[in-house]
């Protein structure tokens, strides 16, 4: 058992609400089985409290936090510098503290998402075609600034809410375009959920995936529960799927070695961990 000390390297993750988070899980054995004197703690401020509490965490109080939903737009207004995956994507899923009182912002969510459809559609190449993202939130804005640094010919944006969807397409520098559902999926190369839809197993984004080509890759970042019902219809269409406890754990990755110094260890297999914290079978 890791022995927590007064010196101990903390770090977290922020959002609203956070309880269901596999964060916790997956930092939590990594810091385990490296035997570090850290931890790894989960924070909920109120909706209209996230400025105020990292206001209060300046100055290296704590390493850093992972932010979720639904601050990550917030994240970049409260930090003093922005690297370049995140200013691109207008949006942070990580904060990282200095003891002068800085506050840097990154993102993580895309290299996660590349990574996972690395892992899970072996051979996929980004550039290779249009890219579909569903959604135009947090996430969404990480994927499309991942896929367009990565080479994506066109990343199209579908979302309910027109107004977010060509703010987003503003926002991110690159061959973005607003679609509706009739041209979304032409010849596209990956579609991805990034939508909270389908959550707790919901029926997920309402999209047609007969209008997709055969070559195309399914993505949702959904994680619970792990085959959501958009990759069953993925799957049942004979569409190579990606799903988003693997993107999750690849996110985590470059938090964990920017808080703590160090790669999480390879032996641990937090991806069988987290889905016993949900109690699934892969």
């Amino acid at each position: 058992m890791t022995r927590i000390t007064g010196a101990a390297m903390v770090a977290g993750i922020v959002g609203h609400p956070v309880a269901q988070s596999l964060s916790p899980v997956l930092h939590s054995a990594w810091i385990a089985a490296a035997g570090l004197n850290a931890a790894y703690v989960p924070l909920a401020p109120a909706l209209d409290g996230f400025a105020a509490l990292i206001k209060g965490l300046r100055g290296g109080v704590i390493r850093g936090v992972n932010v979720t939903i639904p601050f990550k737009l917030e994240a970049l207004v409260v930090a003093d510098e922005i690297g370049e995956r995140a200013g691109m994507a207008g949006a942070s899923n990580l904060l990282l503290f200095s003891e002068d009182g800085s506050i840097f912002a990154d993102n993580t969510d895309g290299l996660g998402m590349l990574a996972a459809l690395r892992l899970q559609a072996p051979g996929f190449d980004p550039a290779a075609g249009p890219a579909v993202i569903l959604g135009a939130g947090g996430a969404a804005r990480g994927a499309a600034a991942a896929l367009v640094l990565a080479g994506a010919p066109e990343v199209r944006i579908f979302n309910r809410t027109l107004d977010r969807a060509e703010a987003l397409t503003r926002d991110v520098d690159g061959p973005l375009r607003v679609v509706d559902v009739a041209d979304a999926l032409r010849d596209a190369n990956v579609v991805i959920n990034a939508t909270s839809q389908g959550m707790g197993g919901g029926g997920g984004p309402d999209i047609d995936l007969d209008a997709a080509p055969d070559t195309a890759v399914v993505m949702d970042m959904v994680y619970k529960p792990l085959r959501t019902a958009f990759l069953e219809r993925a799957a049942l269409r004979g569409l190579r799927t990606v799903d988003g406890l693997e993107m999750l754990i690849q996110q985590a990755v470059p938090s964990f070695e920017a808080f703590y110094g160090v790669a999480p260890p390879a032996e641990v297999d937090v991806r069988a961990l987290a889905l016993e914290t949900v109690g699934e079978t892969a």
